[in-house]
């Protein structure tokens, strides 16, 4: 379907040449179209060029999107365009105002070093974060923003001296699962990370039934866990990146002793291997939370 966005909006002619379909609020609202309202809380480095990144996967969905971009009040976005966050984004309170979100994705933040308290925004995200569980279908947390959900259900994470940086295998762990049903076995997923999660950890929070395990990898551990209600999806991978956000940390990072050459990926002849999983993965959460809205009316 179509992406419900701005007409000034300043990625319309990406999306056109993805191939990829927009629509106009005003234009939907005029033809009846009902599209979700998801919600996305956007604290990536250089976040105007990432929002594609996200819009990529989800222009995919058979239902209209409409994109609601979400700042903080607690968080400096240095490394973004002047004027592009209080010309596109609300803050949380503004964004629910109008309407509440059918879904919520929460982007990482290159934080996972440090403890969550010493992030400034913690107080703020950790608060979002409870309201959506409470008035939305569903919370999507990528990369920084999974750890911080799963600490939120109670799963602490570890932080590495070196960074975890590659495209790696994951196993899928479950088959009956609205979302990893329809995953392969075996897929791989890239990952940019200082922290994981110990693998008894996991096991021990699944036993409380604090969180299901979905996807393991040999190097990367457990990658992507959810609350047993669904509500909140943890990947702490990064299934939305293309393979140029990838590449251009892969170029930035070279020579920081910290983080080692990216594995499994030539950033002078980048390849787009995870292509699949990110849609199929965004496609069934989207699916999930297009099901939860029409169990309500």
């Amino acid at each position: 379907m179509a992406l419900v966005v701005r007409p000034d909006y300043h990625a319309i002619p990406t999306i056109e040449k993805n191939g990829l379909d927009w629509i106009s609020k005003q234009e939907s609202q005029n033809q009846g179209r009902n599209a979700l309202r998801i919600g996305i809380l956007n604290i990536m480095p250089l976040g105007e060029q990432y929002e594609m990144n996200i819009l990529n996967p989800l222009a995919l969905s058979l239902v209209d999107i409409e994109p609601v971009w979400i700042k903080l009040e607690s968080h400096s976005y240095k490394t973004w365009p002047d004027g592009h966050v209080d010309d596109l984004y609300s803050t949380y309170p503004e964004a629910v105002k109008e309407k509440k979100l059918d879904g919520l994705i929460v982007t990482g933040a290159p934080v996972e070093h440090l403890d969550f308290e010493e992030v400034n925004y913690w107080n703020e995200i950790s608060a979002l974060i409870e309201d959506a569980r409470n008035n939305s279908h569903s919370t999507l947390g990528l990369c920084w923003a999974g750890f911080a959900l799963a600490k939120l259900s109670g799963l602490e994470k570890i932080t590495f001296e070196r960074k975890l940086f590659g495209v790696y295998e994951l196993d899928n762990l479950t088959f009956n699962h609205p979302i990893m049903g329809a995953l392969d076995d075996k897929f791989v997923c890239p990952q940019s990370r200082f922290a994981g999660f110990e693998d008894q950890e996991v096991a021990d929070a699944v036993s409380r039934g604090d969180v299901n395990a979905l996807a393991y990898g040999k190097e990367s551990g457990y990658t992507i866990l959810e609350t047993p209600d669904h509500k909140q999806l943890m990947h702490i991978g990064h299934p939305e990146y293309n393979k140029g956000r990838l590449a251009h940390e892969a170029r930035r990072d070279q020579g920081n002793p910290k983080v080692p050459n990216i594995e499994n990926f030539d950033f002078d002849n980048p390849l787009n291997r995870w292509r699949m999983h990110r849609n199929t993965f965004f496609q069934r959460w989207i699916n999930f939370v297009t099901q939860e809205s029409r169990s309500l009316k």
